[in-house]
């Protein structure tokens, strides 16, 4: 295992970027502050109030709620640790005393549990989520830690997870039903040098698949917790989100909905078994539903829940890093391969089954039903973040930018203040975010990822000053032993200009790496205006450029060619067959129903048309567009057909405008479309 690649702090990075900024004021100003009225709206924080003062019953909300509040202060956090805010802190402060007070003198916090059900805790870990709440309560304090030094919130995770780590597995020998606690247990160890944390990970990273418990706790019902006790008060919360269409799976009816499907099988005939999984029936239980089927060293495909298979590949990868486990990080890399060649969606999207919010099997890739959740998204993230400090290799970071702009940034609306659950890659107008969910896993999850974009800049080691994006600001690193500062001004993602300016505290001699996306055409890099030799061409992106001299004071000019690319899918996509669709640079476009006269599904494109792009500033708040020819059929003596032979219909040529993706139904409702058909 090459030695590991360090990643700033929030507070080691300023974003100062002509495309991030505003979302990040956004994110900070409106969506931080829109999301905590949620959480009263919710009933989420009166949950803590009534366990604080010794009630039972009424719970309100969904049973793993407690976990939205804890995104919440870990997204207020990180704003935290990049200014100040008294008004924010006092704030969070209040939350924090508030869960504090609610915990039980044993370390244990959970309070649906405490409300409802307080003598069956630990009785269904498959369903329940005890775990996954306590993981982002263990992330929440350890991101509250590193902004404002307070230990009030860490106290409280450490005496949850010491709780943990005395029922596990000495009392209980199993995994949690969705995973989340595996990676925070790591971040916790880090903080704390308590090692065993991280012996805890390990082991529910390890132990998943290698016990029968799930089964025993699915054939005994009447002897554990279930959600027969839940009453699924929504809590007025606005919005109607989905009870069945979450990150956790409640079915209307209060039990656990797997939402699984026997269905196997291999890609001889995707197409074939493609419409097999469109019309999957619901099982009761099904192991690779959260990927407890095998052992994760014998699994060879990415399997079931997405976002629970990203939160377990993620702490698998960390606990991999933290062992100097070679095989495992070599077989993670292996269901990284299985999943980004054929179980992911153009757009860096994942889990493409409503049902299950899952994925299915590969090529199984349908635009109109996609469910392509958004935390899939994030935890796609996570797990790309760690397996590149293990390793380095810039795929993983080339990843990360295509998943941010194209499967992150759609699940918000440019005012901050509605949410896409999950992301269809095509619909007839009937798709819009919400302002809340029942299930509100989503947007606290995009809110602290915005909230933390600095740690995924850059990242050092021993020898090597690491730039993983480019995005606009400055940095303080240590490299090599000197301090280094870094500043960039970034034209991504509209041109592919970069200028980098380095400023060494005394000369040093180190690395400095460049990511040369895998969109870009060709790059070229010149130092204090002198060009240097990349010896790097297309082909052979995502890769990094090495610059390894002595540094003081430098210039780096960076070019990276940028063109419209029109792609088509695998021949065994069967959703895409005869369609293509359109990229520039790291964005992925798509037509809105408001820019055109046709249905879209009227519209055809020659791969050979050259597209203009052209900005914006009157569009989406300003986004460059491609403005091209399509054909479309002549509209001529139909007035009384409805068929008629295909040679006695002519087509003629239209102008079309395509938008990002990640900005579409921010204007007048319509149809969008990624895949558009091939002339």
């Amino acid at each position: 295992m090459n030695d590991p690649r360090e990643s700033p702090s929030i507070g080691d990075v300023t974003i100062d970027d002509e495309f991030f900024r505003p979302r990040r004021e956004v994110n900070r100003e409106v969506t931080i502050e829109y999301q905590y009225e949620q959480l009263e709206a919710a009933g989420t924080l009166d949950n803590f109030r009534r366990v604080r003062d010794g009630e039972r019953g009424g719970h309100s909300g969904m049973w793993f709620q407690d976990s939205d509040a804890y995104k919440w202060i870990e997204a207020a956090s990180y704003v935290l640790a990049s200014r100040d805010d008294d008004d924010l802190e006092a704030r969070v402060d209040e939350v924090i005393d508030l869960i504090a007070d609610a915990q039980g003198a044993d370390g244990y916090l959970n309070t649906y549990f405490d409300l409802e059900v307080p003598d069956k805790r630990w009785s269904n870990l498959n369903t329940m989520h005890e775990l996954y709440c306590g993981g982002h309560l263990i992330e929440a304090a350890v991101a509250h830690y590193r902004a404002t030094g307070k230990e009030t919130l860490l106290d409280v995770a450490r005496d949850f997870a010491d709780h943990v780590d005395e029922m596990f597995p000495e009392q209980i020998d199993g995994a949690p039903g969705h995973q989340e606690i595996e990676l925070a247990l790591i971040k916790l160890a880090a903080v704390t040098d308590e090692d065993r944390y991280r012996d805890l990970a390990a082991y529910f990273v390890d132990v998943r698949g290698t016990t029968d418990r799930f089964a025993w706790e699915n054939d005994h019902r009447e002897e554990i917790a279930t959600l027969e006790e839940w009453e699924g008060d929504e809590g007025g919360a606005e919005g109607d989100g989905e009870i069945g269409a979450d990150d956790e799976d409640a079915d209307s009816d209060g039990d656990a909905e797997e939402g699984n499907d026997d269905a196997e099988g291999g890609n001889d005939d995707a197409a074939e078994e493609n419409d097999e999984w469109e019309d999957a029936e619901v099982e009761p239980y099904d192991a690779s539903y959260n990927q407890a089927h095998a052992p994760l060293r014998e699994q060879d495909a990415v399997e079931g829940h997405a976002v629970r298979a990203m939160y377990y590949f993620a702490g698998a990868t960390d606990v991999a890093a933290e062992t100097g486990d070679d095989g495992l990080l070599a077989h993670l890399d292996d269901l990284w391969e299985n999943m980004t060649t054929r179980r992911m969606y153009v757009t860096g999207g994942i889990g493409s089954q409503h049902p299950g919010e899952r994925f299915t099997i590969d090529y199984h890739l349908p635009n109109e039903t996609a469910y392509a959740e958004t935390c899939a998204a994030i935890g796609s993230i996570f797990w790309n973040q760690r397996l590149f400090e293990a390793t380095g290799d810039a795929k993983y970071t080339d990843l990360i930018e295509w998943t941010l702009y194209n499967a992150v940034l759609p699940g918000v609306s440019l005012d901050g203040r509605e949410f896409f659950y999950d992301n269809p890659l095509a619909s007839d107008g009937d798709s819009h975010r919400e302002g809340w969910f029942d299930c509100a896993c989503c947007p606290p999850n995009v809110a602290r990822l915005l909230a933390s974009l600095e740690r995924y800049l850059y990242a050092t080691d021993d020898e090597a000053l690491y730039v993983n994006q480019y995005v606009g600001g400055r940095a303080e690193l240590s490299v090599a032993g000197t301090a280094v500062s870094i500043s960039q001004v970034s034209d991504l993602p509209w041109e592919g200009s970069v200028t980098l300016d380095i400023d060494a505290a005394e000369p040093a001699t180190f690395a400095l790496r460049l990511r040369v996306p895998g969109w870009a055409e060709d790059v070229s890099i010149a130092v204090d205006g002198e060009a240097v030799d990349t010896a790097v061409d297309a082909a052979d992106a995502p890769t990094y450029v090495t610059l390894d001299r002595e540094w003081a004071d430098a210039e780096i000019s960076v070019e990276f060619g940028m063109s419209v690319e029109v792609f088509e899918a695998h021949p065994d996509v069967a959703a895409d067959a005869g369609r293509v669709a359109l990229t520039r640079g790291p964005l992925v476009y798509c037509l809105e129903g408001v820019d055109h006269d046709r249905p879209l599904h009227q519209y055809a494109i020659d791969p050979t048309t050259d597209f203009a792009a052209t900005h914006r500033e009157d569009v989406l708040d300003g986004v460059t567009v491609l403005d091209g020819e399509a054909t479309v059929p002549s509209l001529d003596g139909w007035d009384d057909e409805l068929y008629r032979p295909a040679v006695e219909t002519a087509t003629e040529n239209v102008s079309i405008t395509a938008v990002p993706y990640y900005a579409w139904d921010n204007r007048e409702p319509g149809e969008m479309a990624v895949w558009v058909r091939e002339a």
